[in-house]
């Protein structure tokens, strides 16, 4: 759905993307947006994408890099927004370079981790719930795509689609295909990702240093389209409830175990043709839905508010389930405490911050801690990466924003001693502290609202 379609959604409704999420599918667009942040912060903290070029705008680029590199280098060409394995290729020679056509031409990772002689990438799962306060997370389990074929780094073999691309979809027509029904089990074709840490366990391989970069490279991803997607979120719809989004990360690992993130799916696949594929993406969805916190709206209240035929308008734009929740005004004090933060926050060190934030809570901070630890409350078997105690991922935002510093700062605060965390929150809200302004005792113009 583009951009503007989206208001058009009630306040009750609910889609699985937010506007402008193809600045992640789409592998030209991704790649623009991590080249940026390459440019911003260096490629030390940006460069777990395989160096790639966007034909036929970077011809010279491509061709500069070809003539410089050896005369066995390899690429990977891809079209920009295909899914599935469709149209991909590996090339050697430069005259099977399409010069015109749009496509994508990325850096070939020949020194793969090889597991039983073959290649594999992994996919891994990450829902957001929302881009302001960002909140990333990721799923325990995912799924580990083999090569049907034993990898060869020789050039006679680059035409070889079953050694050389992992996807499924490939894969599976591949006569030496074997299936795997138990996700317990490293065999087959495909495994789960808790299978593939016990057997990299089982190697002395530190799968958590591996696990810890991956949930970096992930928050990186997701911030490179921040700005983009909280601009056009805000200026097309009604309230942040209003959109909610599953990717598949894919994931390969280097000889040295290192993740490089090849690309990222808007929409993908949930289909379960295997045991497998259930037991990992049930969970995965039933976890996914709880996440989101749909509220049901009464169907009394919406017809009563429908459109009429006399007047093709009715009341629904101010429709909301529950107006205890869902007041969505910004208090006075709420606002002289964002723009006291925008004029002082870079000023301030951690100790500095804190302060600002916690000791004196507004009444639209608390709204916003409500919803995000009574959101984590219900994660299941997916992890919250962000917001994080690790503060270098603020840096990263073009702009920065009150409530990532407000969610930073209550992790720093209470990620020891989540439940006084929890106490604190739940006395705010037996006063009513959370409501909106008019079912509150508190006057709207006391600065700051509460103290802690």
């Amino acid at each position: 759905m583009k951009s503007n379609g989206f208001r058009a959604l009630r306040e009750y409704q609910k889609i699985n993307h937010f506007p402008g999420s193809f600045q992640l599918g789409r592998k030209d667009r991704f790649w623009r947006n991590i080249s940026r942040m390459q440019t911003r912060f260096g490629k030390k903290e940006f460069g777990f994408v395989p160096q790639t070029y966007i034909m036929p705008w970077d011809k010279k680029l491509l061709k500069n890099a070809w003539e410089e590199g050896s005369s066995k280098q390899k690429f990977i060409l891809k079209p920009p927004a295909s899914a599935r394995g469709i149209g991909i290729r590996v090339i050697h020679k430069w005259n099977q370079v399409p010069l015109k056509k749009a496509v994508i031409v990325q850096k070939y990772l020949s020194r793969p981790y090889l597991i039983n002689g073959s290649k594999f990438d992994l996919r891994l799962y990450v829902y957001v719930t929302s881009f302001d306060p960002l909140r990333i997370y990721l799923f325990e389990d995912g799924l580990v795509r083999f090569a049907t074929c034993k990898y060869s780094s020789s050039m006679k073999h680059l035409s070889n689609r079953y050694m050389h691309l992992t996807n499924y979809s490939i894969n599976k027509k591949s006569g030496e295909f074997q299936q795997n029904d138990d996700a317990t089990v490293c065999q087959g074709h495909k495994w789960s990702l808790k299978a593939l840490w016990g057997h990299l366990q089982e190697q002395g391989v530190n799968t958590d240093k591996i696990w810890e970069q991956m949930k970096d490279t992930v928050i990186k991803t997701i911030i490179s389209v921040e700005q983009f997607t909280n601009s056009l979120v805000k200026s097309n719809c009604r309230r942040r409830y209003c959109c909610h989004e599953l990717f598949g990360f894919d994931i390969m690992l280097d000889d040295k175990l290192r993740p490089w993130v090849l690309e990222v799916n808007i929409s993908p696949s949930l289909h379960s043709n295997s045991p497998l594929d259930v037991e990992i993406k049930g969970p995965m969805v039933r976890d996914m839905f709880n996440l989101a916190g749909f509220l049901v709206p009464d169907k009394r209240q919406i017809l009563a508010n429908a459109p009429t035929p006399s007047t093709g308008t009715g009341a629904a734009a101010s429709f909301s389930q529950d107006k205890r929740k869902q007041g969505q005004e910004i208090s006075t004090d709420s606002r002289a405490k964002h723009t006291y933060f925008a004029q002082h926050h870079k000023q301030m060190d951690e100790s500095e911050l804190t302060s600002l934030m916690l000791d004196t809570l507004t009444i639209n901070d608390i709204r916003i801690l409500v919803e995000s630890e009574n959101e984590n409350a219900r994660c299941g078997e997916f992890q919250r990466i962000f917001p994080s105690v690790n503060k270098k991922y603020l840096h990263y935002f073009e702009h920065p924003r009150y409530y990532n510093f407000l969610l930073h700062t209550w992790e720093q605060k209470y990620r020891h001693q989540h439940m006084r965390g929890y106490s604190l929150l739940e006395s705010f809200c037996r006063k009513g502290l959370h409501l909106p302004a008019e079912l509150t005792h508190v006057p709207p113009d006391h600065i700051w609202s509460v103290s802690t």
